[in-house]
Parts: structure tokens; C-alpha cells; sequence
């Protein structure tokens, strides 16, 4: 494919098909196409050739088993220009042939006698041998029926070239001591007496020049896929039968035991079985900070080893990994098309047709009006090289390309081009409260002991934790996490369902739990305990009462803390302008205290999982554009039905799957980034959209008007091209707000 209006027609020629539904990008050079039923790739590529195009298989994408069905297929198109060692020789050549022809033209001082004879030797290479992509294409297109930017670019430098022929062997620009100055407008005089060689080679270059740099922006615009998929490690030293072999890494299985040393990278997602270290995962989620993991951490493929040697325990493999999932996620995103991408290519696709009909027109206007034939030959050149729609085609896939990219590098996975609509109009986001503002799971958070007797909060926490260490209760295993390792033994250990714990530690008959277990045993709580529970519930917190020996002792009070960075990532939303809600299932008096804590002041509480969807449509009902942020299952239906998604990768794959944007890591700040990296995106596109509308509109008048040298219509038509992929290459450079 050589531009827009080529993925156009394979497009169209796919979508013919019966049950099928294809999209084809220009600037992923790729076709993504779903097919009802068992598809007949030989259908789909002979329909492609038909086309005059070829397909290349594509580059591997770590399949889903678990969403992808044996109906979808990708294709691959080639670039329709030569390689690129060929492609830079060929421009490489064309321009040192082409720069003495350029200058000759345009300083009549160097014009020595015959030489226009020395441009036609130095200029017939370069539209022959230089221009052979176009021409190549141009032909194959016309043997089609069909019409693309090559058309234009061949029939405007043959015709150049042609004419300039008819001059030097039957007019009069061969005789000796012909001289003419080179004019930024076309000049009236007499056709014969002039020749556009500078033309017909020069415009050549430039798109020679512009399609280079073209292909190596777009490669640079899809570099952040291809390292996200270069990412995984190669191999893995996995233990089997107490033998350590080193094995690619497509052999591993789910439940292998595998080694990790220092500076390694982990092969797939698993659970640490033994060692501790620190764990690189910024290539993968952008976290700069290097995680501590012992016995029982999960670590992710493709993150570093930073420090010593792990034993992990594979849990996930091939496309069912993290990494996987976000290169499908992405490639997803790039294979997409936007609503205001797809007519840009409709655009594009009858544009080529109608330019050759404004060109015919422009040539017959001029003649009719008395012109010179060169004056209205030149004007219609103009207008077929100004006209190239190849900006246009352009404008949407490389900033999307960019933006997935640097996306995917930073940890905010995008799943597809509407979703950057979405965010321009989101104005209300809602915030489910545990594991997206909270940490999802229960911490100690304090420790008090009675101030009328003897005892220490340590020795409270000691006893406690010895006791609570034979539970598996959530509330227990913070407590326990909390205290310190060396913990004493317990004996008669005895569960109480719905009060708490009781035993004997240290030769003391310990009980934890409610107020109202240690009240059945006569323990009350003094005063000052009782002002501590009161004031952990009225936090939200849940408080647990330690007595032993017929005393009431202590309080320990445990919560789902607040992640350090909910109150910034708040602020930071707001200054979106997004009003923020709290959504939670939890008690009132608990979100009202989350609340506060974090700056939020519309609170949604005691809300069934089931309802949390109606609460998103009855905001939409009420003219709000919600966007919500969750991870939990019960999260899915409210992700779905809201105008934007936005799932913690840290939480469900359900919640995953429901969702627009993806956060690889738990930080809610990044859902503020990446608002704001889609936003740009978005803005990127439409001022893409903007010059290259702009260019052709501007271009077309003046090129119909005789106001333009065809010569300076390609080297403006090639820079158009390079404008919108280098404007689209500046969201490489976006970053976190940290």
C-alpha cells in the first residue's frame, strides 16, 4: 500500500465478502478481519491480490484462548515501495541526479549552451528508474479500474517529462543557446520554447524523499509495540525433577518451577516459591520503583530481577500473561479505526478520481480562456501533484500509533480509537472505593492499651497476634501482619463463629475479638477503650477488643487503608474537570470517612453490587458523561455501562476485559494521566485532520489558478506527509504527572 486510498479499496474489496468485516490501516500496514464462521484465508488473499496487492502472514501476537475464536485472522499488506536499503539507494541516487537539473532550471547565469540536453541525460533516470514505484503502481491500479496518490504522482511527472520531450525534439527548447528563468507561478510564453525537467525529476525526489521519511516516522511511531513485544525473556533455566535445564521460553508450563537470577528477566507471571529480591517492572507498567518479593509474591514475565536469586512458580503462560494481554490490548488499539478516521478515508478514496477531473478541467479552462497550452499543461500538473491525499490518510493512525504506544510504555493501555472521543466529553468520574482509592485489604492501623493498668501496647499486640495467627480471618491475618515475627505458642485454640478467637499464651487465657465475647466473660471495657473503639468506628474502622486473665486490655483497630496516592489523584482529576463521585457497597459512616480523607464530596454508599449500574445510568440519565474507575468484579457491569471504563490491571480479569483504559498497576493517579494522555492524542488527531484538510484546500486554488510551480507542489505535497508523522511523533514525549 502506498497510501490511504489503497487500505480504502482492499478495505471495500474485504467487506464485499459474505460474513466478513474487515478494517485495514494504512499505517500499521495491516488488515485485522472477522469472518462468521470458518474463514477461508485463501478467499481473503486472493480477494487482496485481486485488488493488486499482495499479503505477507503476520507478526506473531500471543493468541487469548479465552476471547479469541478460530473466525479471526490478521494479514499483513507489504509496503508497496522497496525495501528500505533499496528505497534509500534509489533516493539517494535520484537526488544527486536531480539537484544539478533543479539548479540548472532555477539560475539562468549556469545555463551553458545546450544545457537542457544535460538535464534530459541526468533527468530521464530519475522519472524512469527513480519514479518506477509510482509508475509500477500506477499501472497496476489502472489494470484494476482504480485510482491512488501514485496515479497522480505518475501522470503529472510522465506528463512533465512528456512534454518537455515534445519541446527539445519538435519545438523549439533544443535549439542552442535556449535559456529560461525558473518563476515561483508559471509563466505565459510560448510551450514549445520550454521544458519541465527540474519538474518532472524534482517532484520525483521529494516524494521519493517524503515516502523515506515517511517509513521511518511510522516505524518509529510503531517502536513502542514491537519493544513491548520484545520484552519477554528468550529462555528459562526451569527445574524439573530436581534438574535445572535451560529451555525457550515457549516450552515452559503452567506449574513449572523456574530460576531467576540477578538481572534476569522473568520468563512468565508466577508466584515466588523461594528467595527475595527486588523486582524492575518499570519497562512493563512504567513504575519506577523496584518492588520487594519474597515466598508467595506474584511477579509478572518480562520484569527484572533486580536483586537475588528467585525460584518461581509459572501460573500463567503464553497469551494468558500480563504481557500478552497488553501487546494484544495495543495492537488492538493501532488496528482500530476512530469515526473521524474512517472519513478521512472515504475522503481519501474518491478524492484521487475527483482531482484528475479538476486537473482535466483546469487544462481545458486555460485553453479555452486563450492561455498558452504550457501555461494550462502546467497548471493542470500542479493540481494532480498538489492534490495528493496521503496526509490525509495519515493524520488518525500515526497519532494513534504514538499514543497506544507511549500509552502502553507508561502502564495505560487504550483499548481502541473511540475511546479518545469519549474522554474529550467524560465530565464525571466515579470512583469505586476498595482496591481503586483503597488498598483493598485490611492493615493495622493502631494499637491501644488500658492506661489504668500496667500493660503495654506491644504486649497487647504480642498476645493478640499469637492467638490470631491460628485464624485465616482477614481482620486476624492484619493483625498478625502487623506484629512482630517471633510470636509465642498457642494451646486450646477454639474458634467462636461471628464473636472471635480465644486460647492460651504464655500461661494466659487470652480472648480477641468483639466487645461482646470478652462482656460474656466479664470483661468490660474501661473507659479509655471504649473511646477508642467508638472512635475507629466512627472512621469507618473496625475495632477488636484483647482481654485476658478476667480483664479487658486493649483495643486494636485494622482498616482498608487509603493508598498514599487516592487524595493527589483526586486533585488531579478535578483539575480535569471531572466531578468526582464515591461508589461503594461499604456503610455509610466508613465511605463518608474515605471520603473526607481523600477531598470527594458526592458519596454513593451501601450500594449492592448489582445496582452499582444503575447508579452510572441514573448520572447519565440526569445529563452527566460518566467515566468509572474500578477492579472488582462486581465493578464489570458498571465499567461496561459507563461512557468510559477505566480498569485497575491490578484487579479482576473481568474488570479488565469491561473496561476502555487499562491501568497496569494500582495507582489511581495514572487514571488522571491517562485521561490526559488520551485527551492529546485526540487533540494531536484533529490538528493532523486540521493541516491536512487545510493544505489541500489552500493548495488546490492556487495550483488551478497557474499561481504554483508544479515543483513546488510536490516538495509541499511531500512535506505535508512529514509534517502530520513528526507532529504525531511529539506524543513521545508525553509524562506522568509525578
Amino acid at each position: 500500500m502506498t497510501c490511504a486510498s489503497c487500505a480504502n479499496r482492499i478495505e471495500r474489496k474485504l467487506n464485499k465478502l459474505d460474513g466478513v468485516s474487515a478494517t485495514v490501516n494504512y499505517a500499521t500496514e495491516k488488515a485485522y478481519v472477522s469472518v462468521d464462521g470458518e474463514p477461508d484465508e485463501a478467499l481473503l488473499v486472493a480477494t487482496v491480490e485481486a485488488a493488486g496487492y499482495g499479503v505477507l502472514a503476520p507478526a506473531p501476537i500471543p493468541a487469548d484462548p479465552r476471547t479469541d475464536s478460530p473466525g479471526d485472522a490478521a494479514t499483513d499488506a507489504p509496503q508497496g515501495t522497496a525495501a528500505p536499503d533499496e528505497a534509500r539507494w534509489r533516493l539517494v541516487v535520484s537526488a544527486a541526479l536531480s539537484l544539478p537539473v533543479i539548479v540548472l532550471a532555477m539560475v539562468p547565469a549556469l545555463q551553458f549552451t545546450y544545457w537542457q540536453w544535460a538535464s534530459l541525460t541526468l533527468a530521464a533516470p530519475v522519472v524512469v528508474w527513480g519514479g518506477a514505484p509510482f509508475h509500477r503502481a500506477a499501472w497496476t491500479n489502472l489494470r484494476h479500474g482504480a485510482t491512488t496518490m501514485d496515479t497522480l504522482v505518475s501522470a503529472g511527472t510522465i506528463a512533465a517529462f512528456g512534454w518537455s520531450l515534445y519541446a527539445l525534439f519538435l519545438g523549439e527548447a533544443g535549439m542552442a543557446g535556449m535559456q529560461h528563468a525558473f518563476d515561483l507561478t508559471p509563466r505565459r510564453t510560448d510551450g514549445t520554447a520550454n521544458i519541465y525537467l527540474e519538474v518532472a525529476a524534482g517532484v520525483t525526489t521529494f516524494l521519493l524523499a517524503g515516502r523515506w521519511f515517511e517509513a521511518r516516522a511510522k516505524r518509529r511511531a510503531g517502536s513502542a509495540l514491537r519493544a513491548l513485544l520484545e520484552l519477554g525473556a528468550k529462555d528459562v533455566a526451569v527445574r524439573r525433577d530436581g534438574v535445572e535445564t535451560r529451555i525457550p521460553v515457549e516450552q515452559l508450563a503452567v506449574g513449572d518451577h523456574f530460576v531467576v537470577r540477578p538481572g534476569e528477566r522473568i520468563a512468565t507471571d508466577g508466584v515466588v516459591e523461594s528467595g527475595t529480591s527486588a523486582v524492575d517492572a518499570s519497562l512493563l507498567t512504567g513504575e519506577s520503583l523496584p518492588v520487594e518479593v519474597g515466598p508467595g509474591s506474584p511477579v509478572t514475565g518480562a520484569t527484572v530481577n533486580a536483586g537475588g536469586r528467585l525460584v518461581v512458580r509459572a501460573t500463567l503462560v503464553g497469551g494468558d500473561t500480563q504481557l500478552a494481554r497488553m501487546a494484544r490490548l495495543v495492537e488492538d488499539a493501532q488496528n482500530g479505526k476512530a469515526p473521524v478516521q474512517r472519513l478521512a478515508d472515504r475522503i481519501s478514496g474518491i478524492f484521487v478520481p475527483i482531482v484528475i477531473a479538476l486537473s482535466l478541467g483546469t487544462l481545458g479552462f486555460w485553453l479555452v480562456a486563450g492561455a498558452e497550452t504550457s501555461f494550462a499543461f502546467t497548471a493542470a500538473v500542479a493540481v494532480l501533484i498538489i492534490a495528493c491525499p496521503c496526509a490525509l490518510g495519515l493524520a488518525t493512525p500515526t497519532a494513534l500509533m504514538v499514543g497506544t504506544g507511549r500509552g502502553a510504555q507508561l502502564g495505560i493501555l487504550i483499548r481502541g480509537p473511540e475511546v479518545l472521543e469519549s474522554t474529550r466529553r467524560v465530565d464525571t468520574v466515579v470512583l469505586d472505593k476498595t482496591g481503586t482509592i483503597t488498598r483493598g485489604a485490611m492493615s493495622l492501623v493502631g494499637v491501644h492499651a488500658d492506661d489504668s493498668d500496667d500493660v503495654t501496647e506491644d504486649e497487647v499486640l504480642r498476645l493478640a497476634a499469637a492467638l490470631e495467627a491460628a485464624s485465616e480471618h482477614p481482620v486476624a491475618q492484619a493483625i498478625v501482619a502487623g506484629a512482630p515475627a517471633d510470636l509465642p505458642e498457642v494451646a486450646d485454640f477454639r474458634s467462636i463463629s461471628g464473636l472471635g478467637v480465644q486460647g492460651t499464651v504464655d500461661g494466659r487465657a487470652v480472648l480477641v475479638g468483639r466487645p461482646r465475647l470478652l462482656a460474656e466473660w466479664s470483661q468490660h471495657l474501661p473507659p479509655a477503650l471504649v473511646e477508642a473503639l467508638e472512635t475507629a468506628e466512627a472512621q469507618g474502622h473496625t475495632a477488636v477488643a484483647v482481654g485476658w486473665d478476667g480483664r479487658a486490655r486493649g483495643v486494636l483497630v485494622v482498616a482498608d487503608t487509603i493508598k498514599d496516592t487516592s487524595a493527589e489523584a483526586v486533585r488531579r482529576l478535578r483539575g480535569l474537570g471531572l466531578h468526582p463521585v464515591l461508589l461503594t457497597g461499604d456503610n455509610e459512616r466508613s465511605a463518608r470517612a474515605v471520603a473526607r480523607e481523600v477531598g470527594i464530596d458526592d458519596v454513593v454508599a451501601e450500594v449492592l453490587p448489582a445496582d452499582k449500574v444503575s447508579v452510572v445510568r441514573g448520572l447519565q440519565d440526569s445529563g452527566a458523561v460518566v467515566a468509572m474507575v474500578g477492579d472488582g468484579v462486581n465493578d464489570a457491569a458498571a465499567l461496561a455501562g459507563a461512557d468510559l471504563g477505566i480498569a485497575m490491571g491490578t484487579g479482576s480479569d473481568v474488570a479488565i476485559e469491561a473496561g476502555d483504559l487499562t491501568l497496569v498497576r494500582g495507582d489511581l493517579r495514572l487514571a488522571a494521566d491517562a485521561i490526559r494522555l488520551s485527551r492529546r492524542t485526540l487533540r494531536t488527531i484533529q490538528g493532523n485532520l486540521f493541516w491536512a484538510f487545510a493544505y489541500n484546500v489552500a493548495g488546490l486554488p492556487l495550483a488551478a489558478a497557474g499561481l504554483l510551480n508544479p515543483m513546488l507542489a510536490g516538495a509541499a505535497m511531500a512535506l505535508s506527509s512529514v509534517f502530520v508523522v513528526t507532529n504525531s511523533l511529539r506524543l513521545r514525549r508525553f509524562r506522568l504527572d509525578d
